[in-house]
């Protein structure tokens, strides 16, 4: 079933204005007219989609809120976690060297 609603006056005058202000010279009142009836269409297809947007974000938002509380729940039991912080042995390599090859440098300079 398709259920068709009149669009309101707003949008009627908007769609109006619109076309008038897209208006060529030679255009017809007629012409105009079903210009202004495809702006007020896809006015009408834009709120349309809006609120049919806003209607899955709002049963996104209710579906997220109701599984909050069973979330917490399992946040209640304590988790025990060990975090080992491992480093690469590269760099300390290229440290040590640089630094041993900084020493004998200094001591070949002494020398």
């Amino acid at each position: 079933m398709n259920r068709y609603q009149k669009p309101s006056s707003q949008t009627q005058e908007d769609a109006l204005k619109i076309a008038k202000s897209i208006q060529r010279p030679a255009q017809t009142k007629e012409q105009t007219k079903l210009i202004a009836q495809g702006i007020q269409q896809g006015i009408d297809l834009y709120k349309k989609q809006q609120k049919e947007k806003a209607r899955e974000l709002n049963k996104k938002l209710k579906k997220i809120a109701h599984q909050k509380p069973q979330s917490t729940a399992a946040d209640d039991q304590e988790i025990e976690t060990h975090i080992v912080y491992r480093q690469h042995w590269l760099p300390w390599t290229l440290l040590l060297l640089t630094w041993l090859g900084m020493g004998i440098y200094v001591l070949t300079l002494k020398g």
